[in-house]
């Protein structure tokens, strides 16, 4: 069963465990595609002054004062893995809630670019490939075929998990 919520003015379809049809927020890392539930998303804004916070790790690049609230922010290339890219103007910060044990956290995660929203199909949507038993996809959603190209769906929750209580913790 798929539950519907308003969004803005047209209807947003919330993808649901063993249902990942929706809509989709894309951007770019690195030169690959990714996506996320846009209803994950609460807005994109530009890079601006990240204030860094001692002794988090290297991907946490610190927090930003988002009309009057602390937001940690995690640099997505770095938290992959990718090496560092200076940020430029195409460079942006996309606010995400994240649930985890309960809670809503709100964080930014840096990525290089933003594409598109994108209405992904279930049948456009196959599971991570196993990549044998030492790498963990479980943050994968998904491989989207769009376009003829393909996009890895991440299920932000997963991503961000480990990180929310890094996080919590700076923002109070």
């Amino acid at each position: 069963m798929m539950q519907t919520v308003e969004a803005g003015t047209e209807m947003a379809v919330m993808p649901q465990e063993g249902n990942r049809e929706g809509k989709y927020l894309t951007f770019v890392l690195g030169g690959e595609e990714y996506g996320l539930e846009i209803l994950k998303v609460k807005e994109i804004i530009g890079v601006m002054n990240i204030t860094a916070v001692p002794q988090m790790p290297r991907y946490v690049k610190g927090v930003i004062n988002l009309r009057g609230k602390v937001i940690p922010v995690v640099d997505l290339r770095l938290k992959f893995g990718m090496e560092s890219l200076d940020y430029n103007e195409r460079t942006c910060i996309i606010v995400v809630d994240i649930a985890s044990a309960g809670n809503k956290v709100i964080m930014g995660i840096v990525v290089d670019c933003v594409s598109e929203v994108l209405n992904i199909k279930a049948e456009e949507i196959e599971d991570a490939p196993a990549f044998g038993v030492r790498l963990n996809t479980d943050y994968i959603l998904g491989m989207a075929k769009v376009k003829g190209n393909v996009k890895i769906l991440l299920d932000i929750d997963k991503v961000l998990t480990a990180d929310v209580v890094a996080a919590e913790k700076v923002a109070h």
